[in-house]
């Protein structure tokens, strides 16, 4: 099934038949992505007085507690909450799930010990003036991305002046393959998500950042219709699974 949707006066033709998700699926045990030196996510069986909630073990229904990080377990959108004293929900800062997106490779450049994404290369690989949303797949572009441990691996981020180009160039919600747009380990500086929040400015509350998707080889560089779909925690972060749709302009 396909359909018209207007952007910026512009009619864009989707075809709701062939999504591209580019979520990563949170499994239960080791095979879980993970970051961030904690425990791998956990989906069990609930247990309580001689109660096991699982039909193999005799319930009438399978009854599972979840235990997860949304930063570590996993495709989520967070928003400015992440890095400020105050409370602020990506489930209130997101209020619009449709974007004109475009999708980018780069192969990260190396920076000393880092592998760093920076100005000069974003500035090459974008193409679109009218996204409101960035997706970067980096390179090499694997199916291990799906189950790779992170911690203590020094993975590729964004340099500070990069994510400030996004922003002269619109971009509310920028979406990365990698566990943070920041360096794992830079005592608390947060550069890129303080530059991308505008955080000693007026704050973009709006904007979001997702990390942890996974960008299939099959899926172009090119323009897409992005739906970011989240659970509705009341929380910093939130599971998300964003879903492209290739686009002809009509």
């Amino acid at each position: 099934m396909k359909t018209t949707i207007t952007h910026n006066k512009r009619e864009y033709e989707i075809d709701l038949e062939k999504p591209f998700d580019i979520s990563v699926p949170m499994t239960g045990d080791v095979s879980s992505v993970n970051a961030w030196y904690i425990d791998h996510p956990r989906i069990e069986p609930h247990t309580e007085h001689g109660f096991t909630g699982s039909v193999k073990a005799g319930a009438s229904t399978n009854f599972n507690d979840i235990w997860f990080n949304p930063h570590a377990h996993g495709t989520h959108t967070e928003c400015v909450g992440h890095i400020t004293r105050e409370f602020h929900s990506v489930n209130e800062s997101l209020k619009k799930y449709f974007f004109l997106a475009e999708v980018i490779t780069i192969a990260p450049g190396k920076l000393g010990e880092d592998f760093v994404i920076s100005k000069h290369q974003l500035s090459n690989a974008i193409k679109s003036r009218d996204s409101r949303a960035l997706v970067i797949r980096t390179l090499p572009n694997t199916k291990e991305k799906l189950s790779k441990q992170y911690s203590n691996t020094n993975p590729p981020y964004l340099k500070e002046e990069a994510v400030k180009y996004l922003i002269e160039l619109g971009i509310d919600h920028l979406l990365v393959d990698l566990p943070s747009v920041d360096k794992e380990k830079d005592g608390g500086a947060l550069l890129a998500h303080n530059a991308f929040w505008n955080f000693n400015g007026e704050i973009r509350k709006n904007a979001t950042i997702t990390e942890f998707v996974f960008v299939p080889n099959e899926v172009e560089d090119g323009a897409y219709f992005l739906n970011i779909q989240m659970a509705p925690f009341v929380n910093d972060a939130s599971p998300s699974r964003p879903v492209l749709y290739k686009i002809n302009q009509t």
